[in-house]
């Protein structure tokens, strides 16, 4: 038998070394339609042997400028319910900076049990083509999760497995959630092509609320009364055809409170805090990008509007006269709302 193998062997070789060099030769002389057309019937054969099925959730998706809800959801899921079958997982700060919480890391796979079907997770990235000659910065890593089955679970995953993953995702977001500031980086440092963010954050922390805030004690309670008729009015503004959005303007000298009341309002309403900064913008695309990647519960801010963009005209040459006009009569900050105020629903 061992006689028999050590004649075989060389044989083998030779015929694969033998059937490469023939291969090499003849493909560069195959049209390019028959080309496709045997790796298209390669790929039914495979498909037809294989009995597993896979589905993609890329990190962006479709909306190259903004996250995929179903893959942080994804995400938050297999952190919670499978990173203890994981090898590999990666650690990072959670809410209040107090708690660790653990991820699967990148190139790690774990499996799920769902109504009798077994479902493979993995988490990977994909380098952008390093060959692409563009006039725009490289994109940055694409995240994604691929999840393998087998073809006769696919409508029980399809129609059952991912909605629950998305709705169980939710709400680890949800509980999980840190609320944040968030500023936008100078322009050059991320480009709108670019699959990354382009706001950086740090956790939001500023104690002030309402109870601390030096205000009016009306018009405090005006100002609360509306936020609180605003947060509840959701389903209102939806009826009527509005986009769910509601304007301040805080005016005053430097120091009289306007951020301390932002942050209270932030703090009331349980908000993130976009700090816009326009003099970092160089066209509408950057701003176009910046609103797109808000989130829906937030307060964005845009600090000193009337010097950053010139929609008033410049700034009168007795402005200071007027600011001091008014810090001697009142120094605490103006506040009026850009629309009509609303009364809280019943």
């Amino acid at each position: 038998m061992e006689v028999a193998m050590v004649e075989w062997w060389p044989w083998f070789g030779s015929a694969v070394a033998s059937t490469i060099f023939l291969w090499s030769m003849v493909q560069n002389h195959i049209p390019d339609a028959l080309r496709l057309n045997l790796a298209a019937l390669a790929a039914k054969l495979t498909a037809y042997f294989n009995p597993y099925l896979q589905i993609t959730i890329s990190e962006n998706g479709a909306q190259r400028w903004k996250r995929s809800e179903l893959f942080l959801a994804v995400e938050a899921y297999l952190s919670d319910a499978c990173a203890r079958r994981a090898r590999r997982l990666k650690a990072e700060l959670g809410k209040d900076s107090k708690n660790i919480q653990v991820s699967i890391d990148d190139h790690e796979g774990v499996t799920d049990d769902f109504s009798g079907a077994t479902l493979w997770w993995h988490a990977s990235k994909q380098r952008p083509n390093a060959n692409v000659i563009s006039l725009y910065p490289g994109e940055d890593e694409k995240r994604f999760y691929r999840v393998t089955f087998h073809k006769r679970h696919h409508d029980l995953v399809v129609d059952s497995y991912l909605p629950f993953v998305l709705g169980e995702g939710r709400t680890i977001i949800i509980k999980n959630r840190q609320r944040l500031l968030f500023t936008n980086k100078a322009s050059g440092s991320s480009s709108p092509y670019g699959a990354r963010t382009a706001w950086s954050h740090v956790p939001f922390e500023h104690p002030a609320t309402f109870d601390t805030l030096a205000m009016d004690p009306k018009q405090k309670e005006d100002v609360i009364d509306d936020l609180m008729a605003f947060q509840e009015s959701k389903e209102y503004y939806a009826k009527v055809g509005k986009a769910w959005k509601r304007g301040y303007l805080l005016y005053g000298p430097p120091g009289t409170g306007k951020s301390t009341m932002i942050a209270a309002m932030a703090n009331f309403l349980d908000y993130d805090v976009y700090d816009l900064e326009l003099t970092a913008i160089n066209n509408n695309t950057e701003l176009r990008k910046l609103f797109i990647e808000t989130t829906g519960k937030s307060i964005i801010v845009i600090e000193d509007i009337d010097c950053s963009a010139d929609l008033t005209g410049k700034r009168r040459k007795d402005k200071k006269a007027s600011r001091d006009k008014d810090s001697d009569g009142n120094d605490k900050p103006k506040y009026q709302s850009s629309q009509r105020r609303m009364t809280r629903p019943r």
